[in-house]
Order: C-alpha cells, then structure tokens, then sequence
C-alpha cells in the first residue's frame, strides 16, 4: 500500500498494524479528533504507518460482527496534517478502508461486508470517492466494490 505526496505526487509505502497501548500515549486529540483510549476495549485498533518510520498518520477501529459477514469500521480518522486542502498525504482513508475490507475478505470470502456510519457532512465524500452505498445510516462496500478498493490502494 502506498499514500501519495500531494506537492510532488511521490508514492509513500505504508503499512497497517494493530495498535498497541502503549502506541495510545503518541495520540492526542489534537492530532486525531478522538481520545482513542475510549474505544481501546471496545474495538480493535489499527495504526497506518510509513513503511520505514514508525509515524502514525492515520488510525482506525473495527469491531467484528461474524452472525452479519460483517467488518464495521467504528472509527477513521487521518492525523490532523492529513485532512482539509492542506494535507500532505492523499489516501490515507483508502488504506485503512481496504485493509478492513482484506480482513473481511479473508474471514468471510464471498459473503464479506464492511460498513461505516458516517458523520452526515462526509456521508456523500464516502459513497462517491469509495462507491459505498446505503443501507440507512450505515454505507457499505461488498462484492466487486471491496474487490475495486483492493485494486486501487493496494497496490
């Protein structure tokens, strides 16, 4: 997976991990919108990082729902310097959104689903920029659109 400079359109490989809580103390609000350590044991926490430097630029939970098929992404968020007209990375949200749909894949295989409940202003950035479609207040990717995100950001 890489995210791309938006000044020079240079291609950064990056790299999804499980968030450690020890990982908890380099995350502010400020940063990242949220106080992730509220969520800590309720989902499961991923980090996207540089492939060849340890810094967090983008962080998300999921919770598993195996009776639905089903990979909820909880949380999404980009860091602070990542969001708006003056980010420095485009595709943050892309990696993480394709990450969950590979685990969903690899858990559910044809049956797979991953689904969010957007914050209503970003609602229609989601169904346009990652062709999910609605199912009431969640959206959700499956079948050949969890197959498109995997062909656009992992690669």
């Amino acid at each position: 997976m890489h995210v791309t400079e938006v000044t020079g359109q240079k291609k950064v490989p990056v790299i999804v991990e499980v968030l450690e809580k020890v990982d908890l103390r380099k995350i502010t609000k400020a940063r990242f919108f949220f106080k992730w350590e509220q969520i800590y044991n309720e989902a499961t926490l991923y980090k996207l990082v540089f492939a060849d430097k340890p810094i967090i630029i983008g962080l998300m939970a999921l919770v598993d729902f195996p009776s639905e098929y089903r990979i909820e992404i909880k949380l999404l968020a980009a860091s602070a310097d990542n969001v708006g007209k003056q980010k420095y990375y485009e595709g943050i949200a892309g990696c993480l959104i394709t990450y969950a749909v590979k685990q969903s894949l690899e858990k559910y295989g044809s049956l797979a689903c991953v689904s969010l409940k957007p914050k209503t202003e970003i609602r229609q950035h989601y169904i346009n920029r990652y062709g999910m479609q609605t199912a009431g207040q969640q959206l959700f990717l499956e079948d050949a659109a969890l197959f498109n995100m995997i062909n656009i950001y992992d690669i």
